[in-house]
């Protein structure tokens, strides 16, 4: 069946100067394994990467790097790629080996690798401006909902133990008891300069995270 490339790149809304890099990018490692899109992913990924960490940088000036850091993970990541390669109908569009022409569903890595080889391509064509351009308008449902990331109390204990002591809370295994199934972790947890608190939980982790939550309220830290 013949592609339709000028339909995708009026779903992109760019026109490629150059258009072997724009099938090039489409272009799965089945079909050729010298002239593929995984170069062209591979810079997609860092232009993704710096788009991306730049915009949440001036788009939360007050947050922490560790909350900013989940931030940028959770846009990066496969996942959101593979949605906005969905969103974007890649699959229709991809060059793809006799074995996998036969197979009615793409795969998934396939897919979001070839999300990131198109940032790559349009980088490579039309320059950093039109990825930025194309990568904020794609991510713009992503980036929003970004704004609700929850930090949980272990991790926001250790940001506030790091800027003010340069150091990480110390925990401490006080107990375990209980069947296999179904055991009870007792966990002290204190700060450089504070008293020991204690949480308790059925894995040593939630033992950790009740704990945390003890004393960040003791320090009135929401």
């Amino acid at each position: 069946m013949k592609k339709n490339y000028p339909l995708l790149e009026k779903k992109i809304n760019i026109k490629f100067n150059n258009k072997t890099i724009l099938l090039l990018s489409l272009t799965h490692k089945s079909v050729n394994t010298h002239g593929n899109n995984e170069k062209l992913e591979f810079l997609g990924d860092r232009v993704l990467a710096l788009v991306i960490s730049q915009h949440l940088f001036n788009l939360y000036p007050n947050e922490s790097e560790g909350t900013l850091d989940k931030k940028f993970a959770s846009l990066v990541n496969r996942k959101t790629c593979l949605k906005i390669s969905k969103n974007l109908e890649l699959d229709k569009f991809l060059i793809l080996g006799n074995a996998y022409n036969k197979k009615k569903i793409v795969e998934d890595k396939i897919l979001s690798d070839a999300c990131e080889a198109l940032i790559g391509g349009i980088y490579l064509d039309s320059g950093y401006q039109a990825a930025e351009k194309f990568i904020l308008n794609l991510w713009s449902k992503e980036i929003k909902k970004s704004v609700f990331t929850v930090i949980d109390a272990k991790t926001k204990l250790q940001e506030y133990s790091l800027k003010l002591y340069k150091k990480l809370p110390t925990y401490k295994i006080l107990s375990f008891k209980g069947p296999q199934h179904n055991p009870q972790y007792k966990v002290a947890v204190k700060l450089q300069a504070s008293k020991s608190f204690f949480g308790i939980g059925n894995s040593k982790k939630n033992a950790e995270h009740d704990a945390a939550k003890k004393i960040l309220k003791s320090l009135k830290i929401n």
